[in-house]
């Protein structure tokens, strides 16, 4: 059987076992969110051997040069020998500077990291906390504009992470992980074209830095935003987007309960099949908005779409 080491660590797997699980399951806490291989939590770097790896385009030639892997996306197939991201070796400290809530749910974290974060919207970042919990999570600040990193964490249930984020206060230390890309970005070359944000709860965040770098950008094109969300109160975001709304008349925002999620999609249409659709939330939100779109006959090509795992 092969044989799997970390550090002074050793022991035989079966072949063909995830890696991911094999590491977990001996007590090494990798990090992971979707398990797809989009959020990137879970790498780790290979010294010794090689993983089958069933995603080898999901990360950049740098990086695999490097050894790093995406441990969810990896079969054991012989020995194999690997390192896992240790946050007080690798991490970069931060300290929270703002922790509020935005609604019931809702959770507004700032961080201000201990050197400055090159970052564009739309990027993950792993967030640790003292006690080892990592989970990643969009940026909903606009590199430039905003003097932290913020983030919106969903508390609505319990969870590892969301238990101590609650707790969190002004001064606390955190440690920062890997940066990853993410689906969504404004891109310039977009800046005629119609804009169709789609969000789900708090896959708002990520469309949030997104809307703003648009504008920022002098953004021409029509900008709707729809924000779909348990009930009212967890609409979070409403009273600054009726205000940038009523500063730029080339973008209209729509708030959408639970309860009333269906009939607004079967009404949904786009308006050009020139239209850069951007989709944020759950998996089941993510998919209902991009089967709709592909039903109005938007091309897949111009929807991005990042999908939110709840693992708290």
């Amino acid at each position: 059987m092969p044989e799997l080491r970390v550090g002074d660590r050793r022991w035989s797997v079966t072949p063909g076992t995830n890696l991911l699980d094999a590491l977990n399951d001996a007590g090494m806490s990798v990090p992971y969110s979707c398990r797809a291989g989009s959020c990137h939590a879970c790498m780790v770097r290979c010294v010794i051997g090689e993983p089958l790896d069933a995603a080898p385009e999901a990360l950049d030639s740098a990086r695999r040069g490097q050894g790093w892997r995406l441990s969810c996306q990896c079969q054991v197939a012989g020995d194999l020998a690997v390192e896992v991201f240790d946050p007080l070796r690798d991490g970069l400290p931060a300290t929270v500077v703002g922790a509020d809530w935005l609604s019931p749910s809702v959770l507004r974290l700032r961080l201000n990291p201990e050197r400055p974060l090159r970052y564009r919207v739309g990027q993950h970042l792993l967030l640790w906390t003292e006690n080892g919990v990592a989970r990643p999570y969009s940026l909903a600040s606009v590199p430039g504009d905003d003097p932290f990193l913020e983030f919106h964490i969903d508390c609505l249930r319990s969870g590892a992470f969301a238990d101590v984020a609650r707790t969190l206060k002004n001064g606390d230390p955190i440690r920062l992980g890997e940066l990853q890309g993410g689906a969504l970005r404004y891109d310039p070359d977009w800046q005629d074209r119609p804009l169709l944000l789609l969000a789900a709860g708090t896959g708002l965040a990520p469309l949030w830095g997104v809307l703003r770098e648009a504008l920022r950008q002098d953004h021409q094109g029509d900008i709707r935003l729809l924000h779909l969300a348990r009930d009212a109160q967890e609409h979070y975001l409403t009273g600054r987007l009726s205000e940038l709304a009523a500063r730029h008349s080339n973008l209209s925002v729509e708030s959408i309960e639970g309860s009333g999620f269906a009939a607004v999609l079967g009404e949904l249409r786009v308006t050009s099949r020139q239209t850069i659709a951007l989709v944020c939330g759950s998996p089941a939100s993510v998919e209902a908005f991009s089967k709709r779109l592909f039903i109005t006959g938007l091309p897949r090509g111009q929807v991005l779409s990042d999908e939110f795992v709840e693992r708290g």
